[in-house]
């Protein structure tokens, strides 16, 4: 007997879905049933992944999304519940990063990472779950199937590395935004997790691992490996799931034990 997990009927945003591992968290999602809606500021590039995901037979929507806007951030989560129905699972992917040493970081660089990283994460979270806990208080006896958030984080904020430490500070606080949230929210059948994902071959970053400074890294990983988009699909359609539901609070790596 086959076990499967089923999505179908569950309405799901994916932030950063224009491109990398949002692109693969909206096409996985869509696969495992959910209706998705994908978002980002790249508005042509979503189109065309609307396209692969109806061709592949999923149910997939489009809106323009700003994590570093207010305005954005209010009009897209309002755009799709009108357009889709309300919203059960959100993957709060949305991230950018700088690299350089810590003495070089410059007021615009912070900016940059902590804009988008952190109060972009935190008032997309709270636009989607504060609607969420307007069903659940509202919601007739036994009703009310719950809320998923899954925010992803990285690896680098469970360990920092060099170069890349504002971005790691910035993952450290979606860690910790994670759990404070769990706490919060967790009563109202809203579970919040978050995925740290370790390095991972994308469209972005595949000339990188070729390069000398590319495989000195690859050298330095537990299995001398980098992952796929793909070994992260099993956790995130666990998180999104009814099966998931004593599972709160979890900050869960998926980097070949690369932060052990």
């Amino acid at each position: 007997m086959a076990y499967s997990i089923d999505l179908s009927g569950r309405v799901a945003l994916v932030t950063g879905a224009s491109s990398g591992l949002g692109a693969r968290f909206a096409t996985t999602l869509a696969r495992a049933g959910a209706a998705v809606v994908l978002a980002s500021r790249r508005v042509e590039k979503l189109k065309e992944l609307r396209a692969r995901i109806e061709g592949e037979g999923g149910d997939a929507h489009v809106v323009e999304l700003d994590v570093t806007d207010l305005g954005s951030i209010k009009a897209a989560v309002a755009r799709a519940e009108t357009e889709v129905g309300s919203i059960d699972i959100l993957v709060n992917n949305s991230g950018v990063s700088t690299t350089q040493r810590l003495q070089d970081v410059t007021e615009e660089d912070y900016d940059f990472v902590f804009d988008t990283n952190v109060r972009g994460s935190f008032f997309v979270a709270q636009e989607v779950g504060k609607r969420m806990l307007a069903r659940s208080r509202g919601a007739a006896p036994g009703s009310f199937t719950g809320g998923r958030i899954i925010n992803v984080a990285s690896t680098a904020g469970l360990r920092p590395l060099p170069q890349i430490g504002v971005y790691s500070m910035s993952k450290a606080a979606v860690v910790h935004m994670t759990k404070a949230m769990a706490i919060e929210w967790g009563r109202f059948g809203i579970n919040v997790n978050a995925m740290c994902p370790g390095y991972i071959e994308t469209e972005i970053n595949q000339h990188h691992w070729g390069t000398e400074q590319g495989q000195k890294l690859v050298q330095m990983l537990p299995r001398k490996r980098v992952g796929k988009p793909e070994d992260l699909d099993a956790l995130l359609v666990m998180l999104a799931s009814d099966q998931s539901h004593f599972v709160n609070g979890a900050v869960i790596a998926a980097d070949d034990g690369f932060s052990v």
